[in-house]
Formats: C-alpha cells, structure tokens, sequence
C-alpha cells in the first residue's frame, strides 16, 4: 500500500510597502468633478413663488432629476403628447385623488391605469366615504374583504362590463358617476368616464376582496380585465416623442403591465421611443425601475426614480406643473 502523498511545500510572497514619493500628480481645477458650488441650493426668501423654489434646488441628483420630471409633463402638456399614469392603490388611500383629478380635468393626464386596489379604494370613497380595512383584525375574525356593498358594487358593474364588451374601468367610472353620492366628484374612475379619459384596471386575479364574494365571476373579471389590458396597449402606441409614461406607487402588477404594453405596441408597427419613464414610490422596487424608467432609456428617452412619500412628493409635484404651465 503506498503511503500518503506529501504535502507540496508552502508558497510564501515577499511583500514590501509601495513607496509614494514617485506618485504621479495633477492640479484639481484640471479634474472632472461632478459637484460644483454652481450647482448648489440657495436659500428661499419669504413669499418665494414655486417657480423660485424649483430654480432653489441644487441641480444634483433628485434636485436636478424632479426639475426634469416637471418640464417634462409640461412639455408634453403644451405639445400635446401623451402623458399615461399607472398608479397603485397607495396613492388614492393618502388622499391624492383631487390631485390626480385636477391634472386631468387640466388635460395634463391623457390616461390612466389602476390596479384591482385602486379601483376598490376609489369605489368605496364615493359609495361610504371610508376605505382601507385592517387587513389583521378582518382574517382573525374570518371577514376580512367581506362587506356587502363593495363586492356586489363591482362585481355587478364587472359583469356589466362583460355584457356590453368593455373595459373594468369603463364600467365602473359609468356606475360611480350615475349613484346620488356626493363624494362621486373625488372618483378618479368616475372622472375618466366624465371627462372621455381611459381609466383601465388590471386585475390580478385572486388579489382584491371582491374575487371571492358570491356573485362573483371568473369569466366576467377575465373579460372586463382583458378589455382594459386591449385599451391601455392602444394608449401606448399613441406614446412616442416628448410623450410621458409615470408609474406612481406599483411595485409589481402595473410595471408588468406596463412592460406588456411596450411590447404589444412596438410588435404592431408603433414607434415607442424617446418618451419619459417616470417612476415615484417611496422606496424602490425592482420592477418598478425597469418599466417604465430603464424601459424608456432603452428605447431612447430618459428615465426618472422619485422616491418621497406621495403625500408631498406627488402634491408637490402637481402643483409646479400647473405653475410652470400658468
């Protein structure tokens, strides 16, 4: 039997300090540097204007990128470019629909896309002027998603929606605007239905509390769902040049709808291209930075992240594009 191998012999290195005295130099001011006192912030004297506060910011980073967003919705607003908006149920639960209502009773939003939440929030505003159930205390007692009203009120108008050969958000925006509510005016899915502006929404299917109520149907959410998914690829193709396409509190569902839609577009002939890709969330996601935001550098346009609470950032936001379009 031979004997075991021996160990082969350990490598050891010589190692000596660098001697810096023969470091190659250069004088700063022939340097790029990419932070420059010019582009620093200046303190806003009392009374100041938004339009002040704006030209403020330092033109770094968010200071720069949130002045980009601006002209860009003002832009399109004035050349008349598309400007869609996908939008998470976050949004309207902070009480941003008035917001979001102005801006497209403004025409500075051409179209918009909502998720399952988005459209139940909305829903429940006009119909009882409260939302957003706690979700913990609602499955221990075992009725969590479980009201009445909200249920029958879209599933009614989803199979609405099947009947007629519409969209989810044709239908409901229809309903919301037809009740007595007083509230209806602060519906962003009534709005688009008073104002001619798509209002889509993309169900996931088995993720909202209205899928497992009685009256609930399959066939019906397919149908209405799949007309809204038809009708948000026909707005992208309208995207193009100077056009802009924000996703505003999604992390996942409208990202990949929106990724869906770029392509359906492009595949039938459309020039999606050169648009801005917006996204404003107030933390980022994975998705969410790649459609719209890396999606719109791809394909030859620019890409913007905003992160912020869309409680200020959202309002604030609104609010310098009315200025900058006044």
């Amino acid at each position: 039997m031979r004997g075991a191998e021996p160990a082969p012999a350990l490598m050891t290195h010589q190692f000596e300090p660098l001697d810096f005295s023969q470091i190659r130099t250069y004088p700063l001011d022939e340097r790029a540097s990419r932070v420059r006192t010019a582009d620093f912030a200046r303190p806003l004297p009392p009374g100041s204007t938004l339009r002040d506060y704006l030209d403020s910011l330092p033109d770094i980073l968010l200071g720069r990128d949130f002045r980009a967003v601006v002209d860009a919705l003002a832009h399109a607003h004035r050349h008349g470019k598309v400007v869609l908006v996908a939008m998470g149920a976050h949004v309207i639960k902070v009480g941003l629909s008035p917001i979001i209502i102005d801006l497209m009773e403004r025409g500075v939003i051409s179209a918009l896309a909502l998720n399952g939440a988005g459209a139940i929030h909305d829903s429940e505003l006009v119909l009882s002027g409260q939302t957003s159930e706690s979700v913990a205390d609602g499955i221990k007692a075992g009725n969590f998603g479980m009201v009445t009203e909200t249920g029958e009120f879209i599933n009614a108008a989803t199979a609405d929606a099947q009947a007629r050969g519409i969209g989810l958000g044709q239908a409901l925006g229809e309903k919301l605007l037809g009740t007595d509510s007083p509230r209806k005016s602060l519906s962003i899915l009534a709005a688009g239905a008073r104002l001619g502006i798509p209002v889509t929404v993309h169900l996931a299917i088995g993720g909202d509390i209205h899928h497992t109520h009685p009256s609930t149907r399959g066939d019906a959410m397919g149908a209405a769902t799949f007309e809204d998914l038809r009708l948000l690829c026909g707005v992208m193709a309208h995207v193009g040049e100077g056009s802009v396409v924000m996703n505003v509190g999604s992390a996942v569902v409208l990202p990949v709808v929106l990724e869906k839609a770029f392509a359906a577009a492009r595949n039938l002939g459309h020039p999606v291209e050169k648009f801005t890709g917006v996204t404003m969330d107030f933390q980022q996601h994975y998705r969410s930075n790649l459609n719209p935001v890396s999606r719109a550098r791809e394909l030859g346009g620019r890409g913007y992240t905003i992160i912020g609470h869309h409680e200020l950032m959202l309002g604030l936001l609104a609010a310098c594009v009315k200025d900058a379009l006044s």
